[in-house]
């Protein structure tokens, strides 16, 4: 690499490039244009324009807001950004502006902003070779406001503990803020005030959770700190209740009558919330008609109603590891909504005649009523499929056949098939772990998924093709970007430690190799490993109405239309493809992008506040089984530990690097891997190790584990 002073030519043409983005304000211009404002025709010169705002976008005064096209990075002096704070009480801030770089914020310029705040920042002057410094001068936006953690009383006043580490302040809590909390109680606290010089903010208790270290408590002790609430409003409840039960002629005139058409469900063994339900005919021309009927949960739940405001605050509902946390009151997830057996039910339907190729022939969308003759468990419907006998058989084995052909097609289209295995928990009637066991994902669970991708995809299809550019019709779809070349080259290069290749030339070739590469692992010892790192290589599926397409699933078209009783977005979709149908062509699009931005986060807590709620009770489990042995794989290296999950219960923990006594280990980060310094000895992601169970703090849900030789 040339220093500077070999290339004097370099540091006089940058600066000419400068000049020429100030002289025409800053726009955008490609290599090409600054070459002719420069009056260069030599292609060797426009080489050199091209190679350093290509250098200088990615490190210093260029950015490259769109590809190919450049203009001056603005140093600003101030800047918006959120806060990550960080274990000694500093923070970075985050900007908005994607391509600008973290600025580095001491615990005394914090100003009272804490994790996860959107906060201005006044920047200084970069100092040689230093990270950007900045103070915090005004907190835009609270992340959260309300914290849980155990109330600390004394004679005059109280304190409050958060069990967030990332809140590094304790909250002072006068006595008559403790809502009746006793000492050492878990509770919910919200913060009052921050007077300007006080060290501490002041709160009171919003609500007692219970014990330390009961299951309800610790339960909705995850709940509250990741922003659920534990209850409904007594206001949105009593517009639950008021809703009629029976449905009125008028409103089953409007609608396509199904209540004659042979209709089921299969559903999880203990669901309450049925959201879907298929009916099955066979035509005079040999063809099947297959309606997919989806609970019409926007009849009940009408826009900007108390129901509506409180079912999009919620975004969804939330599955703990012994609890749902229903996004709509019990009298709509349970009852009204829910497509029980035996009982007539408002839906929206996707109705497609198929041939027995599984081709759609023809489709239709709309509002029907329907009577669900049968209510199948999973298990239920597997047994028939596995005997070839039992009630509406026929039916049943012939979806079977259809979903196969639909998933075949989808995988050679390349779909990528994740199947990692899921664990549940044997509980007691408290709550309290007995067992661990894994669910296995047979044909009545991919039945019901092949019929409900297929709904998914044909709803956003009928929506996206029509109208183009201005006239597109603005709808909300569940996108799925193609993945971070580099994010999936590192994975690649570890999958090669297994002996596994991956070809990741093109999109399509990455998810052909990668559907080969998790049917090869299926059962083995690496699978739930490598099915994790994979998953992580990808990029999140997201809601939004902008991009319209799936690279998981390999469709161009692709929303959530199935699922309305638990997830807000599919509400949003069913309104909107009604509106379509009724001959409607503009809606504000900002207004439902930022639903769908709201939904796309209250879903990430959703999964957030599950996996607290797993490890809690991996924790729970295995609380009195210190000093026990295990076989565990290596599943997570960090620069003060590695974490190893146990085989036969999937329960993860980790070992300290401090408490590997044998030598000195630092990560390597670039292997996943920890090495010792002096014998090499080297411990890597999916490594089989002996491990036992060292220390469990179940108010922290951690597991300490110590490496046995």
């Amino acid at each position: 690499m040339k220093s500077r002073k070999e290339n004097p030519y370099k540091e006089v043409l940058t600066q000419l490039i400068v000049d020429i983005f100030e002289k025409s304000g800053n726009s955008l211009l490609n290599y090409k244009q600054v070459a002719a404002k420069l009056n260069i025709k030599d292609s060797d010169s426009k080489v050199a324009i091209a190679d350093i705002l290509n250098d200088s976008s990615k490190s210093g005064q260029f950015a490259q807001p769109e590809r190919g096209k450049f203009k001056l990075r603005q140093l600003q002096v101030y800047i918006t950004g959120k806060v990550d704070m960080t274990a000694d009480g500093s923070a970075y801030i985050v900007p908005e502006d994607e391509l600008e770089n973290d600025i580095f914020v001491a615990p005394r310029k914090l100003r009272q902003a804490l994790h996860g705040d959107i906060v201005k920042v006044h920047v200084y002057e970069r100092k040689k070779g230093r990270k950007r410094e900045g103070e915090v001068v005004e907190i835009l936006q609270r992340a959260k406001t309300d914290f849980t953690g155990t109330i600390d009383i004394s004679q005059s006043y109280a304190f409050f503990l958060p069990d967030d580490r990332k809140m590094q302040h304790d909250i002072f809590i006068p006595l008559d803020g403790l809502h009746g909390a006793k000492n050492g109680e878990k509770v919910l606290v919200t913060i009052v005030e921050w007077p300007k010089n006080a060290k501490n903010p002041i709160g009171k208790v919003k609500s007692v959770l219970g014990a330390k270290g009961e299951n309800n408590t610790e339960m909705n002790a995850i709940l509250a700190d990741y922003g659920f609430p534990l209850h409904f409003p007594k206001e949105v409840e009593e517009s639950a209740n008021a809703i009629p039960e029976e449905i009125s002629a008028e409103e089953i005139a409007k609608r396509r009558d199904f209540r004659n058409t042979l209709t089921f469900t299969i559903d999880p063994a203990d669901a309450k919330d049925f959201d879907d339900a298929i009916s099955f005919k066979e035509l005079e021309n040999g063809n099947y008609e297959i309606g997919v009927h989806i609970a019409d949960v926007s009849y009940y739940v009408t826009p900007e109603s108390l129901l509506d405001k409180e079912a999009f605050e919620r975004g969804t509902s939330v599955y703990l590891v012994d609890r749902v946390i229903p996004m709509l009151p019990e009298r709509l997830s349970n009852n009204l909504c829910s497509l029980r057996p035996n009982e007539d039910k408002l839906c929206f339907s996707a109705v497609f005649e198929m041939d027995e190729k599984a081709n759609v022939v023809e489709q239709w969308f709309g509002r029907t009523i329907i009577h669900s003759d049968h209510r199948f468990s999973y298990e239920e419907a597997q047994e028939i499929i596995e005997n070839k006998s039992g009630d509406h058989a026929d039916a049943i084995l012939r979806l079977n056949e259809l979903a196969y052909i639909l998933r075949d097609r989808k995988f050679k289209n390349g779909a990528i098939s994740f199947e990692s295995e899921e664990v549940k928990f044997l509980l007691d009637e408290k709550g309290k772990p007995l067992g661990v066991y894994t669910k296995v994902r047979k044909d009545a669970h991919k039945l019901i998924e092949d019929f409900m991708l297929l709904a998914n995809r044909k709803v956003a299809e009928y929506i996206g093709k029509q109208g183009k550019g201005k006239n597109k019709l603005g709808f909300v779809y569940r996108f799925h970007d193609t993945p971070n070349p580099e994010t999936l080259t590192s994975f690649s290069q570890f999958a090669a430690r297994f002996g596994h290749r991956l070809s990741i030339k093109s999109d399509k070739e990455t998810a052909k190799s990668l559907n080969a590469l998790m049917m090869k692992i299926e059962g083995s010892k690496e699978q739930n490993l490598l099915t994790s790192l994979a998953v992580r290589s990808m990029a999140k599926a997201i809601y939004t109405t902008k991009g319209t397409s799936h690279y998981g699933l390999a469709f161009d078209y692709y929303t959530h239309f199935t699922s309305p009783i638990r997830r807000y977005p599919d509400v949003m979709v069913h309104r909107l493809l009604q509106f379509y149908l009724d001959g409607g062509t503009k809606v504000n699009i900002e207004h439902y992008e930022k639903m769908a931005e709201h939904s796309s986060q209250m879903e990430k807590k959703a999964a957030e506040a599950e996996r607290a709620s797993i490890k809690y009770k991996q924790a729970e489990f295995l609380q009195d089984q210190v000093g026990v042995e295990y076989t565990g794989i290596v599943s997570g290296v960090t620069e003060w530990g590695m974490y190893v999950e146990i085989q036969e219960n999937k329960c993860e923990g980790m070992v300290r690097l401090r408490d590997i006594t044998d030598d000195f280990y630092t990560l390597d980060e670039k292997n996943f891997a920890i090495i010792g310094q002096r014998k090499k000895k080297i411990y890597q992601l999916g490594d089989e190790v002996q491990i036992k169970v060292k220390k469990v703090d179940l108010e922290k849900r951690q597991i300490d584990f110590t490496l046995l030789s």
